[in-house]
């Protein structure tokens, strides 16, 4: 197993008692399964919010009206573990062998003929309600007034670590070298404001798992991709209420793989 990621597979019962039989059987009936635990217990919730999305509301958009507004869907059985974003976003945005903008999990779970294992792509949520900001003393972490995303200015950064214990995502590191808290940030600085449309993990993956867009925009593939009743949508701990700017579905005619 790579160092980048974390084995879910042998950590998998650990914390489930903590689940009721009747919320994982909702799960199942939703076509869900509970998205992974982390080491430790920590659960990551699978629930649909098709009817939370807060692109639907215009209450919501009203309230944080970012243009373009950017976001990311994550198809989470199209990913086949290959860590071609995890290199990508390395490469472009000179992330060190110890610490990570996005990683994969992984999760085996029991099925009809043994074990499925399940690979769940995570990183920076860009939260619209973000608790990282909340927490930070200095403002080295703040979001974007144009665009939505969740920065870091690392100038202002004092390592104190209040951000990372914030997030609900265990999205953030400290990087040693520039001797301040890392993060995704869309590849804001690399690509997108040099002009690129996609983020380096979203240009890299070969299976089409990650879908980056503007989420203001009914025409993108993005906001199309979460608007729509043939799939379940859901975000990671929906109860975290940060009201994430990432989604997760599952595409159903993709194979599954073991």
């Amino acid at each position: 197993m790579k160092q980048s990621k974390h084995d879910l597979g042998s950590t998998k019962n650990e914390g489930m008692e903590n689940v009721p039989m009747e919320e994982r059987r909702q799960f199942l009936k939703m076509g869900l399964a509970i998205t992974g635990i982390f080491a430790g217990g920590t659960i990551f919730s699978a629930v649909s919010v098709i009817d939370r999305v807060f692109a639907s509301s215009e209450e919501f958009t009203a309230q944080y009206p970012y243009k373009p507004h950017y976001g990311m869907i994550l198809f989470q059985n199209r990913c086949v573990d290959c860590e071609r974003c995890v290199a990508a976003c390395a490469e472009t945005n000179h992330v060190p062998h110890e610490g990570y903008r996005t990683r994969i999990l992984m999760k085996e779970m029991p099925d009809a003929v043994g074990l499925k294992r399940e690979f769940i792509p995570v990183l920076c949520n860009h939260c619209n309600v973000p608790q990282c900001t909340r927490v930070c003393p200095t403002k080295a972490t703040y979001k974007d007034p144009v665009n939505g995303i969740v920065m870091m200015d690392t100038s202002k950064c004092i390592g104190c670590l209040t951000c990372q214990e914030g997030c609900p995502y265990n999205a953030r590191y400290f990087d040693e070298h520039r001797q301040a808290v890392d993060k995704c940030n869309f590849c804001f600085d690399t690509r997108l404001s040099k002009g690129e449309k996609l983020t380096a993990c979203a240009a890299a993956c070969p299976a089409s798992c990650r879908v980056f867009g503007d989420l203001s925009d009914k025409g993108s593939d993005l906001y199309k991709a979460i608007h729509q009743l043939e799939r379940p949508v859901w975000v990671l701990r929906p109860e975290a209420g940060t009201k994430p700017s990432v989604f997760y579905t599952k595409d159903t005619s993709a194979v599954a793989f073991k």
